[in-house]
């Protein structure tokens, strides 16, 4: 018995779904993998970086990666201004980035949620009041907002945790009301009003469903913005302490060697980049899978 592609598609499962649409978005593959290496190193940092990312030997200071003449596959992307091993401070950097960019995003992500809800459902009064201090916020140009902060409150993780946390609500507020008012004038929703079912049912069984893919989506590519903006505000000397292996005090300690050790301050800055290039390869992926006009025919 013949069964078309509309059965075929309906007879996998979930994850074989899944599968099926990683494996045919190259990009989307590309991002998950980059995303899975630097996950994976962040996790298990103290079993794979071959040294401790504070131990300094400064008889091997600025010791040239090893596929260089005078190079050691000891170290292999060789040491830097203090004769600490690159690639473990790059491995152990990776925690850094991740929890800035992880928990800023889930701070922003669920305070905006919140607001934004009660903006788009409640409306009038309060609905102007949330909008324009998000657009207050907004208006202000991002970097400097973020800079001026951090240096009040001075080098912490926590400090620009909660920075990237309170500075990026504002606009996933606009996103969550816009997608509110554009739910509420939907069937089901109108449908679930004129019958009398209570706000509270309306907003988690009908308006919040509907909100998590396009909230994740952009969440996806705001994680990449906060691992670009941690870096700059290492770079300037306003992110975590010195004594902390990230990618952007690893940028600022290099910046001075740039012309002779090029290596200290190149091997951080390409862990961003590909980081961020795989987060926003995976953020286009996520957009195709959650939201079915974006998706592609099998």
């Amino acid at each position: 018995m013949r069964i078309d592609a509309l059965d075929q598609e309906n007879v996998r499962s979930p994850f074989q779904r899944v599968l099926r649409i990683v494996f045919r978005d190259k990009a989307g593959l590309v991002g998950v993998l980059l995303f899975g290496i630097v996950l994976f190193s962040a996790i298990f940092a103290p079993y794979i970086a071959p040294h401790h990312p504070l131990e300094q030997n400064l008889r091997i200071s600025r010791q040239v990666p090893a596929w260089q003449e005078g190079g050691d596959w000891e170290h292999p992307l060789g040491t830097d201004n203090l004769g600490r091993d690159m690639l473990s401070r790059i491995i152990y950097g990776s925690r850094v980035s991740l929890t800035v960019g992880f928990f800023g995003v889930l701070i922003s992500m669920s305070l905006g949620m919140i607001l934004g809800l009660v903006a788009g459902y409640v409306g009038g009064r309060t609905d102007n009041i949330i909008m324009g201090i998000a657009n207050l916020f907004l208006a202000i140009p991002y970097l400097l907002l973020v800079v001026v902060v951090a240096a009040v409150l001075g080098r912490s993780l926590i400090n620009v945790i909660m920075i990237f946390g309170f500075t990026n609500a504002p606009l996933f507020v606009r996103i969550t009301r816009g997608e509110v008012l554009r739910i509420r004038k939907s069937g089901y929703v109108e449908s679930a009003t004129s019958i009398g079912a209570r706000p509270g049912r309306i907003i988690f069984q009908h308006i919040l469903p509907n909100l998590i893919g396009p909230l994740l989506t952009v969440a996806t590519f705001e994680m990449s913005g906060m691992i670009f903006y941690e870096a700059g505000l290492g770079f300037l000397g306003l992110s975590v302490p010195p004594g902390v292996p990230s990618w952007g005090n690893m940028l600022a300690a290099g910046r001075q060697y740039i012309q002779f050790s090029p290596w200290i301050a190149a091997f951080p800055g390409l862990a961003i980049v590909f980081t961020s290039l795989g987060m926003n390869l995976l953020g286009d992926w996520l957009r195709d899978v959650l939201d079915p006009k974006m998706r592609r025919s099998a």
